[in-house]
């Protein structure tokens, strides 16, 4: 895998972390995978502090989807950026039709992992590209771009929301930003330095990702305080100041868009 490839291990190592001390995610399959897989984490992408915020973050997203298939039965579910995530085995798909999306190389070491089923499907493209929309069915969708915005230059992203709109009747996205500051630190200072990369992109106006048919529907927050509970004794004191204070608010959103 490149380099942005490997940074799912970041992410699949926080959600196996909190699903092993039985917080935030229920999420077996992680633990299997980061069992087998072993990949050499190390410095700041080991912390507990962001596995912590990995687990809580992919949970935000797990009740957004709920919350979106229970409101809209007809939409399928594409899952972009999907790496090793195992949110399709989280949440109740109540029988929808579910696509998980990465590139090549990342959906080969997935199918070491999950088989496709009616209802499930594994679609391997580059999303900066058009020819994977063409293995999609359905007229809405809800999508999930989780840990991908930040690794797409502004003019790829744009392009892919224009496609997404172009190609479904209705669009429910989330999806998670660096801010231009946070892009810029994290040049020297992110865990994402641990495998390699260096160069990522960020967005300061949610309005700055709309297209005429897309539009930005408000902010959630990735750190709730029923999920911050989860956590023990001073645990939470420090998280609350490392990932859900004012430092956290100038590097890191979260923005729900709709195409009606």
């Amino acid at each position: 895998m490149n380099e942005v490839n490997k940074t799912l291990y970041i992410p699949l190592y926080g959600k196996a972390y909190v699903s092993r001390k039985g917080i935030l995610l229920h999420d077996p399959k992680a633990e299997q995978i980061w069992a087998a897989e072993g990949f050499p984490l190390k410095g700041k992408s080991r912390s507990k502090w962001l596995a912590y915020y990995m687990g809580m973050r992919a949970a935000v997203y797990d009740r957004w989807v709920e919350e979106k298939m229970a409101q809209n039965p007809n939409a399928v579910v594409l899952h972009i950026g999907c790496g090793m995530d195992s949110r399709a085995v989280r949440v109740d798909r109540k029988g929808r039709t579910w696509y998980d999306i990465d590139f090549a190389d990342v959906i080969e070491e997935r199918k070491r992992y999950f088989r496709e089923e009616d209802g499930y499907r594994m679609v391997a493209g580059d999303v900066r590209e058009k020819s994977w929309l063409e293995r999609i069915e359905g007229e809405e969708t809800i999508v999930v771009m989780e840990g991908v915005s930040m690794y797409l230059a502004p003019e790829d992203r744009d392009k892919l929301m224009e496609r997404l709109c172009g190609r479904f009747q209705r669009v429910f996205l989330l999806v998670d930003f660096y801010t231009h500051f946070a892009a810029k630190m994290s040049k020297v200072r992110n865990p994402i330095n641990d495998v390699g990369v260096t160069l990522v992109y960020g967005l300061d106006d949610p309005h700055e990702a709309e297209t005429p048919q897309l539009k930005f529907v408000k902010r959630h927050d990735m750190t709730p305080a029923d999920m911050i509970g989860e956590l023990s004794g001073m645990e939470k004191s420090i998280f609350r100041k490392l990932y859900a204070g004012k430092i956290a608010e100038k590097m890191y959103r979260l923005y729900e868009y709709e195409r009606g």
